[in-house]
């Protein structure tokens, strides 16, 4: 067997183990396309044995298909022993062609997911399910609401306890300690603070992809996952 060919047989399973299916069936309509063709057959399949490369049809890159029939995702397939990265700019031309946002790099062992819209390939451990890359497309983040976002010190702690300020025990400083301690009170430090605006500065600008990066210790995920998600 040729190793594009073991390839191959990975990337059928792990499409099916994703819910992508090559045949109509109870769950729905087949969603994989090979070599532009509309429809496989089992014994089309069948017919490609353990040697893709040989058959006479053919056989290439997928196309992966949408709820309602149209292109969707390329699955650009390498050899085994090949980086599917090297593959990238062929599936872009092949992706922008089919008018396919999405790409599937892979040579069966790693494998990569690229949103054309938004920056470059990532690694991902198994392939996607259609309902998940349909969910990502609806997605549409709201920048203006990122942007006009008023962020502050206690900006976590309002959502412990509103009327947090306006507490006896907060307003007496002389238990304020021990009341935020056993409410267990986030207050953001200012860097953190700044941190936020700087993305909000950059949403602002118009970006929309951002490396976050704070020191060890210095509650990146308070900072991110708190206020940011």
């Amino acid at each position: 067997m040729s190793k594009e060919a073991k390839a191959r047989i990975k990337i059928n399973k792990l499409l099916e183990e994703a819910g992508w299916r090559f045949f109509d069936s109870k769950e729905g309509r087949a969603n994989i396309v090979l070599e532009n063709k509309t429809k496989l057959t089992q014994a089309e399949l069948d017919e490609f044995g353990e040697d893709f490369e040989k058959t006479k049809n053919g056989f290439i890159d997928y196309l992966l298909l949408d709820d309602k029939g149209f292109p969707f995702i390329v699955l650009e397939a390498k050899k085994e022993e090949i980086n599917p990265l090297f593959a990238k700019e062929q599936a872009r031309k092949y992706a922008q062609s089919q008018n396919c946002r999405f790409v599937i790099l892979s040579n069966g062992n790693l494998h990569y997911f690229w949103d054309l819209q938004r920056g470059n390939p990532n690694i991902i451990a198994t392939f996607p399910n259609p309902e998940t890359v349909i969910g990502y497309t609806e997605f549409k983040p709201n920048a203006e609401a990122l942007i006009n976002e008023t962020v502050k010190e206690d900006y976590i702690v309002k959502t412990q306890k509103p009327d947090y300020a306006s507490d006896p025990r907060y307003i007496d400083e002389s238990q304020r300690s021990a009341f935020i301690e056993e409410n267990k009170f986030r207050f953001l430090r200012k860097y953190q603070v700044r941190a936020i605006e700087r993305i909000q500065e950059e949403v602002k600008a118009g970006k929309d992809r951002f490396l976050f990066e704070m020191a060890t210790g210095t509650g990146k995920t308070l900072t991110g996952h708190k206020t940011l998600v």
